[in-house]
């Protein structure tokens, strides 16, 4: 009689099987001893496969000088050396703050080069510490998950990994979800700002989980060179795409398109991609992506990083790291301009043809504690103003466009200047236009406790009389104030006026303003506002975390 009392053997996992050229999944074991009574337990994932692709903001890929000899040597590093690896943890944070604090403008220059830089696939492939994922690291490191910033994407990648290959458990010889998606079904959805439980924030049924489940997703990455323009980055991520599913295919496996999520500019990037290859995209998830770019871009090349904003308490831990993250990414004008002024991918963040205007102005106080907006610019078309070098409110100053003497002369400097404006603008009006992806969502910051520049303010304090419009619009810059990120602007009528820049106005995730986040709002299946996260860490929030996994299951249920 056999013994039903009997407990079943326990099981290790094995590292997630990989297929070979036949098919076949396999994956490696360690002998054990006889005694020991633990089985292997090995799954076997779907023949099915829709894998899915996180695509990081800018800032957000790991960058290393050139180890390809047909391209121009970087200056400042050796072949395969680091040039852009944001630090992992508060400890990482400091010391790169301090390296970065003391690199002049020329270093900042050559290190950042855009010609001389390859997407470094070195960096730190671990998770969240909640969340382990059972892979060899050399998996990982083939799925690019080493050339996007860890402690910006690590939960993501983690989450998606191990949630949407996990969706049901054996319970006898039935199954059940797993918590995670039992947790999302009872999620509170206005934590999405939904009122009502339907479209795609509807509770999945298990009719529709099993149809989810029956597919494989492997999680990808795809880092690129930020500096350069997003229409070629776009060109990287076609690529990609195109290799990832030869990959599963060459492998018998059944993959014919994918689904990208992501985060901030790489919205642009996968949006002029889906353009390209619309069929091969089964469907986006865009996160706090600058639709329709965003002030705080011309604020930084005038004026430097901000330091500060007005949410944060003052000399709080939220002021302390924006200090520290302006240390790295540059205090000044003149550590930004180094860097921005003729590279074409973050030209491309600032605010486009279809940002609200105006949104550029100088303030004045009126004696009564109140500030009166004059200037109100862009009054005609938004990359001319860019182009403008010489006006008193210009974004570029050519003087610090090139400190480390890349170009022949002043000529050639200004040329790269419109060369990288005209191809923002190009960019914005005809690679990407008005297109969203058929089967996109998007979420984005609306939160009055994340001020973001909505605007951008040049404002002089105790000026009751300000200068005529005619007058105003036509300054000239005596100087720069590095400490208060102003300037001193002397007028025809005789006037010498100092102006700071404002802080932050309006409701956002404290990068990217609502204005332009929901500007897909046309363009996607639906839009939601959320709140409750800074702009880097938005897939760090639980809420966003669940929401994503929500509207991937629902890209996923359309493929055929």
């Amino acid at each position: 009689m056999s013994d039903h009392s009997a407990q079943p053997e326990p099981t290790r996992p094995l590292p997630a099987a990989q297929p070979d050229c036949d098919g076949n999944f396999r994956a490696t074991a360690h002998l054990s001893s006889v005694d020991c009574k633990t089985r292997a337990l090995l799954k076997i994932p779907s023949s099915k496969l829709i894998p899915v692709i996180v695509i990081p903001g800018i800032m957000g890929s790991n960058l290393c000088a050139t180890t390809d000899k047909t391209k121009p040597a970087n200056k400042a590093l050796k072949p395969g050396e680091a040039a852009w690896r944001p630090p992992n943890g508060s400890a990482a944070g400091l010391k790169e703050a301090g390296t970065w604090k003391r690199r002049l403008p020329n270093l900042r220059q050559q290190i950042l080069d855009p010609d001389t830089l390859d997407v470094d696939d070195t960096g730190l492939l671990a998770g969240s510490p909640d969340v382990q994922v059972a892979f060899d690291p050399a998996v990982l490191k083939e799925r690019g998950w080493g050339q996007i910033h860890c402690s910006s994407y690590g939960a993501l990648l983690s989450e998606l990994e191990l949630h949407l290959n996990s969706v049901f458990r054996p319970i006898g010889r039935n199954s059940i979800p797993q918590p995670r998606w039992l947790y999302l079904e009872k999620w509170d959805r206005s934590l999405w700002d939904v009122r009502n439980d339907t479209g795609a924030t509807a509770k999945l049924t298990d009719a529709e989980l099993k149809k989810f489940a029956q597919f494989h997703y492997p999680v990808y990455a795809l880092g690129y060179n930020w500096l350069q323009s997003n229409e070629l980055s776009a060109g990287r991520l076609e690529k990609r795409i195109e290799e990832i599913i030869k990959f599963w295919t060459d492998r018998k496996q059944q993959c014919t398109q994918v689904i990208l999520v992501t985060h901030s500019m790489g919205g642009l990037v996968a949006r002029a991609c889906a353009k390209r290859i619309p069929d091969k995209i089964l469907g986006v998830v865009h996160g706090v992506m600058p639709a329709l770019g965003a002030p705080v871009c011309y604020r930084r090349i005038a004026c430097g990083t901000e330091t500060s904003n007005p949410n944060n308490l003052a000399y709080g831990v939220g002021n302390l790291a924006m200090a520290k993250f302006a240390d790295i990414a540059g205090r000044t004008t003149a550590d930004t301009s180094a860097i921005m002024a003729t590279a074409a991918g973050p030209l491309e963040l600032l605010p486009n043809n279809q940002y609200p205007k105006p949104w550029l102005y100088a303030t004045f106080e009126n004696g009564e504690g109140k500030r009166l907006a004059h200037l109100n610019l862009p009054s005609g078309n938004v990359y001319d103003m860019y182009r403008d070098t010489t006006s008193w409110y210009r974004m570029i100053d050519p003087a610090l466009a090139d400190p480390a003497e890349k170009f022949a002369d002043k000529a050639e400097v200004a040329k790269k200047i419109k060369k990288a404006i005209d191809q923002a603008e190009r960019f914005h009006t005809t690679v990407l236009g008005d297109y969203y992806h058929p089967n996109s969502y998007a979420f984005y910051g609306g939160d009055a406790g994340h001020l973001s520049f909505g605007t951008c303010r040049w404002h002089a304090a105790k000026m009751t009389s300000p200068p005529a419009p005619a007058v105003l619009a036509s300054g000239t810059v005596v100087s720069r104030d590095d400490e208060d990120a102003g300037r001193t602007v002397k007028f025809s009528d005789g006037a010498t006026i100092h102006f700071t820049h404002s802080v932050q106005d309006g409701p956002g995730d404290g990068t990217v303003p609502q204005q332009s986040g929901m500007g897909p709002a046309k363009g996607v299946k639906q839009i939601f506002c959320t709140k409750g996260y800074d702009h880097q860490g938005s897939y760090s929030n639980e809420a966003m975390l669940a929401l994503t996994l929500q509207l991937i299951a629902r890209i996923a249920l359309d493929a055929k």
